[in-house]
């Protein structure tokens, strides 16, 4: 896909930090045209000074994608490749986060990733070609107790791009999923941050403690990945010409996936509950 006539234009979101920032470099690395996106301009500048440009786009706001989309295709002519990086995780039992906290959490993770999508589709239909790149995690397919409205919203997301990949194919675009297991980045301390906001008094509090300090080790243990690590495999997702459905990364984020599939639940409960 990386043909060097036109350059090929790519849209990276959530990419103020973490997986998305280091995407959008390692993209430009490549010779792309790189837009990213997120709400705060300021923590983009990296972006800007590696020659890539820095949009402001909020995924619940529906006035600010089309405004990033419409500004991306005014100024390039095409959009070869989405990047839905933008989430967040939110923890806690589901008898203590609001409603409000719960429908948010589903607006970032799957809402937004779905309307961008709607809005690069119509300039990848008439190029007859493109990839939508779908940031799910190992999330889709364990689970975690005080973890229900994240795991949910992951589960949606591989749903919907699965349906999505069978859709598109006959318009030429791709859909990937990547996979990312325990990963080194700020997502991980807003995670655990609202797993003691909605949990971290009353029945919940003990189970809420102990996944604190759990999920600190295994963040900062060697079965985690970097960014970086988690960008390298992104490019290959938009590089290659016949790119696989779904990548996990790191390899134990694989290995997680492959004992799901052959674990029966009450040993998955087991395990899980363990760890958790």
């Amino acid at each position: 896909m990386a043909s060097s006539t036109p350059t090929p234009v790519a849209l990276v979101t959530g990419a103020s930090s973490g997986i998305g920032l280091a995407t959008a470099l390692a993209l430009l690395e490549k010779g792309w045209a790189v837009y990213g996106g997120a709400r705060r301009v300021d923590r983009m500048n990296a972006i800007s000074d590696a020659g890539g440009t820095a949009i402001e786009l909020d995924v619940t706001d529906g006035a600010s994608m089309t405004a990033a989309v419409d500004r991306i295709v005014g100024e390039r002519g095409r959009i070869d490749v989405l990047v839905n990086n933008a989430g967040y995780g939110s923890y806690g039992a589901l008898e203590d986060v609001p409603l409000d906290e719960a429908r948010r959490q589903f607006d970032v993770n799957i809402f937004g990733l779905a309307r961008l999508t709607q809005l690069v589709l119509p300039t990848m239909r008439q190029l007859g070609r493109g990839r939508i790149i779908n940031i799910s995690s190992i999330g889709a397919h364990i689970y975690e107790p005080l973890g229900s409205w994240y795991h949910a919203t992951k589960f949606a997301v591989e749903g919907l791009s699965d349906s999505l990949r069978l859709e598109l194919a006959p318009h030429g675009i791709d859909v990937v999923i990547v996979q990312p297991g325990p990963v080194r980045t700020e997502w991980n301390t807003i995670s655990r941050e609202s797993l003691l906001e909605h949990s971290g008094d009353g029945a919940y509090a003990g189970q809420a403690q102990r996944m604190y300090a759990n999920y600190t080790r295994v963040d900062e243990g060697p079965m985690s990945a970097s960014p970086e690590d988690v960008a390298r495999t992104i490019v290959t997702a938009v590089t290659t010409s016949r790119p696989r459905s779904r990548y996990a990364v790191p390899f134990s984020a694989g290995l997680i996936v492959r004992l799901r599939r052959t674990l029966p639940d009450r040993v998955m409960d087991a395990i899980l509950s363990r760890m958790a």
